[in-house]
């Protein structure tokens, strides 16, 4: 490489920092310049280079974590700053709500923990120009997503299908909201959301977007 590639660590547990900060230093062109235990002290980091001149080229990023921002929610604010580092999301997490949205927030790759060195190194460099890496159990789950386009991944969360299939056995947001142990707003809230991702108005169009799409059965 021609210079070092400058990289934030973003991951809750100090142990797991220390052994990604070990290895990633050990390459010679690697270079390790700060750690941030949540997605919030992330942001502040990403600010704090900015200021002095000195960005951040990539950031290594955990998806669940404590603090006002999850490792996705910090992921789509870092990337859509004007001086925007690359993320790789590093996790144990390879859940398809998880894949799905961090890909959606911006980040340039998906990358499981018990991933060999030489994997998340060459990773790292590769993201830096410009290319998307995967784990390959990551690969394999969106390649049989791409084979598969009827059977995509939900734009709902397992909870909004869950209150949507209740919804389509007919049963008010009373019924629902005792059935999943919420409040009725929170029902309320869900719909809310539902809507929007559907691209729907209302409870019935909901119900047959969801059906057609195959989120639900009929």
């Amino acid at each position: 490489m021609e210079s070092e590639i400058r990289i934030l660590l973003v991951d809750d547990h100090p142990i797991v920092r220390r052994g990604l900060r070990a290895m990633i230093e050990s390459h010679p062109d690697l270079r390790v310049v700060g750690e941030a235990g949540n997605g919030a002290e992330a942001i502040d980091a990403i600010e704090r280079f900015e200021e002095i001149e000195a960005p951040v080229d990539l950031v290594l990023m955990d998806v669940q974590m404590g603090g006002r921002h999850d490792g996705i929610l910090a992921t789509k604010e870092i990337r859509s700053r004007e001086l925007a580092p690359v993320v790789i999301i590093l996790t144990t997490f390879e859940d398809d709500e998880d894949i799905f949205a961090s890909l959606e927030a911006g980040a340039s790759g998906y990358l499981l923990k018990d991933a060999p060195e030489r994997q998340i190194f060459h990773a790292i460099e590769s993201a830096v120009l410009g290319q998307s890496v995967f784990a390959p159990a990551i690969t394999t789950k969106l390649a049989g997503f791409v084979r598969r386009p009827e059977t995509s991944i939900s734009p709902l969360s397992p909870r909004e299908t869950e209150l949507l299939a209740l919804l389509s056995q007919g049963l008010s947001n009373r019924e629902i909201a005792r059935s999943l142990h919420i409040s009725e707003a929170t029902v309320k809230s869900h719909l809310v959301n539902i809507y929007g991702k559907l691209d729907v108005r209302s409870r019935v169009d909901a119900i047959l977007e969801a059906q057609r799409r195959k989120l639900i059965s009929g």
